[in-house]
């Protein structure tokens, strides 16, 4: 029968409904997306002009910017969400007369906002790329949050295909650093800390990762670096998290990184609905100034539609248990 679950880390509510996905028409179902064009690919090796100019990039044979020859390279993003300076005085007036006290409020929108482009080759998904490829790419996240180590709050996405959010197809992450904690960052915050407290010491989603491997019933794969499984309160069929073997408090700071564990994690997905799915993906890590923490990487494969009840509760409804998506994912 249908069941209520609560998110230890969130408290997001999700009512499971397996038997759902046997109705007409309810099984989740993943169509195999159309080829990149490489002449049509902005973030092609050998169009590095049709980007702005690098932040970063990894060259293992050395060379100028901006030129051939990188693995993973970084670009501000072309039409950016945040601005760095917040713009000029005449603006935040500007702001200022649109805000109302309780009604209106209106700030600048600051911070850094870049794009991360995983490796050279036209392929829409990280599972697409080589192994040793998504380590890169994962450092290169890592080596981008400590650059913008003085924000509030550091939010890496990447979001696979356009039904997930992919304006452009060919994979990258993109960075926002935030002068600001979101509420949901700042939710999993206090109930991490209360945790804490009440264990006297203890991290939550150490504790969640501890009673997981021992019961074993989400658990995907276990490497020595990390442990993935499917969330028990999971939003979406076949979501799956990734969380370090040790508490960390952040992702950034030098350590396992999870990222063969991650890559292994898309390719049973990819295996197991014959194509990697549209997905979002996001790095969960420390804000700024807090301890009690562990980072994780969430991955929500978009199979099925937000709807009604989603949209207007903020509950969601999975149709595939996470018990049974584990154990088609531990097959794959």
């Amino acid at each position: 029968m249908p069941e209520l679950r609560i998110d230890p880390l969130s408290g997001h509510r999700t009512i499971v409904a397996g038997e759902r996905s046997r109705r007409p028409g309810g099984e989740p179902r993943c169509a195999p997306p159309e080829p990149i064009d490489p002449e049509q690919d902005p973030f092609a090796e050998g169009h590095e002009d049709r980007t702005p100019p690098e932040l970063y990039a990894v060259r293992p044979g050395g060379g100028p910017a901006n030129s051939p020859g990188w693995s993973v390279r970084v670009v501000p993003n072309l039409y950016p969400a945040l601005s760095p300076d917040g713009g000029d005085g005449e603006e935040d007036r500007a702001l200022e007369m649109r805000g109302q006290p309780e009604l209106f409020a209106s700030l600048p929108a600051t911070g850094a906002h870049e794009v991360i482009v995983n490796g050279p080759q036209s392929v829409l998904s990280l599972a697409e790329l080589p192994r040793e490829q998504v380590l890169t790419a994962v450092e290169v996240w890592r080596q981008r949050m400590r650059t913008h180590a003085d924000s509030a709050c550091l939010q890496l996405i990447v979001n696979e295909r356009r039904e997930a959010g992919a304006s452009l197809p060919h994979t990258h992450a993109q960075l926002y650093a935030l002068d600001f904690v979101p509420a949901a960052v700042a939710r999993e915050r206090e109930r991490a800390g209360a945790h804490t407290t009440r264990t006297m010491g203890q991290s939550l989603l150490g504790d969640l990762v501890a009673e997981e491997v021992r019961r074993r019933e989400r658990i995907v794969a276990i490497d020595e670096e990390a442990v993935l499984l499917a969330p028990y309160a999971s939003r979406l069929p076949f979501q799956l998290m990734l969380a370090p073997r040790t508490p960390r408090a952040r992702f950034e700071d030098e350590g396992p990184s999870g990222a063969a564990l991650l890559h292994d994690g898309l390719c049973r997905l990819a295996r197991h609905l014959g194509s990697s799915p549209p997905l979002n993906l996001w790095v969960r890590t420390a804000p700024r100034g807090t301890e009690d923490f562990c980072w994780r990487i969430d991955v929500l494969p978009r199979l099925t539609h937000l709807a009604g009840l989603e949209l207007s509760t903020d509950v969601n409804l999975n149709i595939v248990a996470p018990e049974d998506a584990a154990a088609a994912l531990r097959e794959a």
